[in-house]
């Protein structure tokens, strides 16, 4: 066998709380790489309703990359939540209408901080929240409950609320060489072959396998 089928939304036939939700988010804003899968017993293929004040109007993304592990209760917060701040109020009078319209801001008065990027075989745990516009690296782990504010380096250990690096899985030039190897862009068949090695610690056995064309 070569492994799962990426198209097979339950791969898991005695699992169905676990699915490849690339295969059942319909939202053009929100964009999934292969293997990455949400775990919900109540309704896994639901992931959509996690991502939150998600309005084509602004046009901001949610873009989550291959093989990453993603936990009941993980929810985004996108840039349709943020209200103008540069006045003295705050209220949205505006979309209460009523003669209320008339305070409507500009999109560029809203604060916008761009799309919301998770790399690949990242692990978000259960009931993480993560705020608009940030940046979680390749290979990083969030604990469970934090609440993500802040962009999160590739390989690194973030926890807490606001979430703060608790450690580094790997020194820099390690997480640099992984990234370099991006084991996640090989063909399936190279993936299964090379298992022991992508779940291992050995970096050079991973970099041998890497540079072994069409092994």
């Amino acid at each position: 066998m070569e492994g799962p089928d990426p198209c097979d939304p339950h791969p898991m036939r005695e699992f169905p709380q676990v699915c490849y939700i690339k295969n059942t988010v319909r939202n053009p804003q929100i964009i999934i790489g292969d293997y990455t899968y949400y775990d919900d017993p109540e309704d896994s293929e639901n992931f959509e309703r996690n991502v939150l004040y998600l309005f084509p109007f602004i046009g901001d993304r949610l873009i989550i990359g291959k093989f990453c592990a993603i936990a009941r209760g993980v929810k985004f917060i996108m840039n349709g939540a943020n209200h103008k701040m540069s006045g003295i109020s705050t209220y949205p009078f505006q979309i209460f209408g009523q003669g209320w319209e008339k305070v409507m801001p500009r999109l560029e008065d809203l604060p916008d901080k761009g799309d919301t990027i998770i790399g690949n075989d990242v692990w978000l745990g259960y009931n993480v929240l993560i705020m608009p516009g940030v940046k979680i690296g390749d290979g990083a782990i969030i604990a469970a409950g934090s609440v993500v504010t802040q962009d999160v380096p590739a390989y690194t250990i973030a926890g807490g609320n606001p979430a703060k690096p608790i450690r580094s899985r790997f020194p820099e030039e390690t997480a640099r060489r992984l990234q370099q190897i991006a084991w996640w862009d090989w063909p399936v068949e190279k993936i299964t072959r090379h298992l022991e090695a992508i779940v291992g610690a050995d970096l050079a056995a991973l970099e041998a396998c890497a540079e072994g064309i069409g092994t």
